[in-house]
Formats: C-alpha cells, structure tokens, sequence
C-alpha cells in the first residue's frame, strides 16, 4: 500500500495499517467533521439503499435512470439524496448527453471502512498478535 492511500485511510505508516486510526489516536475536528457528514449522508434508508445500487450496479456505476424505479419517491427527491451524498464525498458523477451517471468514491468507503475496523485483540501475554 502507497504512502498517499494510506493518506487517504488515514493511515501515516505501514505498521499503523493494521489498525484503526481511532485506536492509534483521537480524531481532529476537521476529520471528524468530514466523517460525520459521511456518516450523517448514510444515515438515511433511501440514501443508503442509494449507494448500495450504485455500488452494485454493473459496470461500478448507475444511470440516475436506472436509480429512481426502485424507490417510492419523486424523481426530485431522489436527486436531492444523490446531491447528499456526492456533497458527503461518498460518490461522484458525470453527466453524458442527457442522462448522469454516479459511481461510488472507493476512497471515501475505505476511509469509513478503516475508521470502523476494530483492533487486533492483544495476544496472550499482552502482545498484539
């Protein structure tokens, strides 16, 4: 793993990899600030229902077309939680003649990811294995 992803993981060092970045040290305001709203983005059923579609589409990507069937909503609702989450910086899109197409942001998912995995529990001994 390149030093700049594990920039992006918030992660400095490869022996730090192991770890969750909450484990090794408390978070800044200003990463917590950004995760919070990542957070806060998938904290709503559509939005991560959404994501999931996106995520799982053929191809990595998805039609805003192909995004309002599934749902019990406006086609302008729908927009606005894709606005949310390409604002949360969890996915990102393109326009193409007249249609948007949204992917997810790797990134951001790993970055969510990290934060979340747990720690190693120390080894008999009191060693991390």
């Amino acid at each position: 793993m390149s030093k700049s992803e594990l920039r992006i993981l918030g992660q400095d060092d490869t022996d730090a990899a192991c770890c969750s970045p909450m484990v090794r040290e408390p978070l800044d305001a200003s990463d917590a600030a950004d995760l919070a709203r990542m957070f806060k983005a998938l904290g709503d059923p559509v939005r991560l229902r959404l994501l999931s579609l996106i995520a799982s589409h053929e191809g990595g990507e998805a039609c805003v077309c192909d995004l309002t069937g599934p749902f019990d909503v406006s086609q302008p609702t729908i927009s606005h939680h894709l606005k949310v989450l390409r604002e949360a910086g969890l996915v990102g899109s393109e326009r193409r003649a007249n249609w948007v197409y949204y992917r997810v942001v790797p990134a951001a998912l790993a970055r969510l990811s990290s934060l979340l995995q747990i720690a190693p529990a120390p080894a008999k001994g009191g060693v991390r294995a």
